[in-house]
């Protein structure tokens, strides 16, 4: 059973707008096991040239499920998002099948996923690796890993922090600003 919380950043949770969201989401339902608890995060927001943004993310036990759109019409863009997420289920459900993976976590997960589009998955795209590099990671600091990345025009840079000899990530985010993964 999914719960719902529904947040707008400059635009007001109407209860039509939280209805058409609860409504179109809980059709990815369809796709879980009987007893699947997770909470859909969903974010509305609304810019000053009146574009709407509609971010979603389900965590759940061994997968989280995430997409976002923008578009014109919220409800136009929550319909396309739905779709991006159904899109999601069905290729981590044809990964999972073509490894023949049976062990429990996200395998257990997908054989409960609806097997009508069976035909539709194994013409889904293949995930080949088609380049594989290896590198000795620097030490540096943020600053320096976005230089690094910026001079050599990737989207992301990993690196080896300075100060707490952690594995990083620095990353371009789409809104031009950057982002940081710590690992553990």
């Amino acid at each position: 059973m999914l719960d719902f919380n529904i947040r707008g950043e400059n635009v007001e949770v109407t209860p039509a707008i939280r209805e058409y969201v609860e409504k179109k989401v809980e059709k990815l339902e369809r796709y879980f096991t009987e007893g699947v608890n997770a909470t859909a995060n969903v974010n509305l927001k609304v810019y000053s040239d009146k574009q709407t943004k509609v971010e979603i993310t389900i965590p759940m036990k061994n997968l989280t499920l995430r997409a976002e759109e923008r578009h014109n019409d919220m409800y136009a863009a929550v319909d396309l998002i739905v779709d991006k997420l159904e899109r999601q289920i069905r290729k981590y459900k044809t990964r999972v099948n073509r490894k023949s993976r049976e062990r429990e976590g996200v395998a257990a997960f997908f054989q409960s996923v609806d097997g009508n589009n069976t035909q539709e998955l194994e013409d889904d795209v293949e995930f080949d690796v088609v380049r594989t590099k290896q590198f000795d990671l620097k030490p540096m600091d943020q600053e320096e890993a976005i230089l690094q990345m910026n001079m050599l025009g990737h989207s992301f840079f990993i690196f080896t922090d300075a100060d707490s000899d952690g594995t990083h990530i620095v990353y371009k985010r789409k809104d031009g600003k950057y982002g940081l993964i710590e690992t553990n």
